[in-house]
C-alpha cells in the first residue's frame, strides 16, 4: 500500500475547509475540552486522524486520485 503525504498547500487547505465547517455548526469529531477557536479544533482533529475530509488529486493523464485525509502522513511544522 503507497502512503501519501499531505502537502503543506493541502493541509492549509483541509484545515480552513474544516474551521469553515466547524463555525457553521457542524460537530466537532474529537474532544474539544476548553477549545473555542474552530481552526483549533480543526488542527486537533487533523492530528487525531479523524479529520472527516478527502484529497482530490488529479493527473495530467487524466487519473483522479481520492485520499482520505485520516489515512495520510502529516508533516509537522
Amino acid at each position: 500500500m503507497t502512503t501519501y503525504t499531505l502537502s503543506k498547500y493541502e493541509k492549509v487547505r483541509v484545515l480552513s475547509a474544516r474551521a469553515t465547517q466547524l463555525a457553521s455548526g457542524a460537530p466537532p469529531t474529537v474532544n474539544i475540552d476548553n477549545l473555542t477557536d474552530a481552526l483549533a479544533i480543526a488542527e486537533k482533529e487533523l492530528l487525531e486522524g479523524v479529520l472527516p475530509l478527502k484529497i482530490i488529486r488529479k493527473f495530467p493523464n487524466g487519473d483522479v486520485l481520492e485520499i482520505p485525509v485520516s489515512e495520510m502522513k502529516i508533516l509537522t511544522k
